[in-house]
């Protein structure tokens, strides 16, 4: 009997102490001004491909280097992207995630919000809803929107549904 109610205090306090380090991670953060910051992009196939290298194409130079995660038979986005990044040089390191929909970029950002609740990593995830979804949000979408530090829809009747979302208008 003693030995079961020390087991179930600790779990207990190992439960509060991830729920306060989950809140000390979701909770909002003012932007602080960086040089550089890393930036891994998951790409998905068909036309997730080209949205997230259009969105690439309008960063600056300060979120290198970028790393990409590319599935194992989608040759034509790591074509895409290779020549995406022979056109333009890479530079230095940093720490963000940008997706857009496609559903490998869930288990990323989940691991990525694990390296913060961890505290071995503070990872910024964005999430750019698709410019295809104008009334509902994906699945990827409706998962990460609460998991997301910056969740920019590309529709205004989007941001009425969602008011955590950024709306920025048409970005792709």
């Amino acid at each position: 009997m003693g030995g079961t109610l020390i087991l179930a205090a600790a779990a207990g306090a190992v439960a509060v102490l991830l729920a306060v380090r989950l809140w000390v991670v979701l909770r909002p953060h003012a932007a602080v001004p960086r040089r550089s910051l890393s930036l891994l992009v998951v790409a998905g196939s068909g036309g997730h491909t080209t949205e997230i290298l259009r969105l690439l194409e309008n960063l600056s130079d300060a979120y290198s280097p970028r790393h990409y995660i590319i599935a194992d038979t989608d040759e034509m986005s790591a074509h895409k992207i290779n020549s995406f990044e022979v056109n333009r040089a890479d530079r230095n390191p940093g720490a963000m995630v940008l997706c857009n929909g496609p559903g490998t970029c869930v288990p990323i950002c989940i691991s990525a919000l694990l390296l913060g609740i961890l505290g071995i990593k503070k990872v910024i995830i964005v999430y750019v809803e698709s410019i295809c979804r104008v009334e509902h949000l994906s699945l990827s979408g409706k998962i990460l929107f609460h998991l997301s530090d910056y969740f920019i829809v590309q529709w205004p009747t989007l941001k009425e549904k969602y008011p955590k979302s950024v709306y920025l208008g048409r970005i792709v």
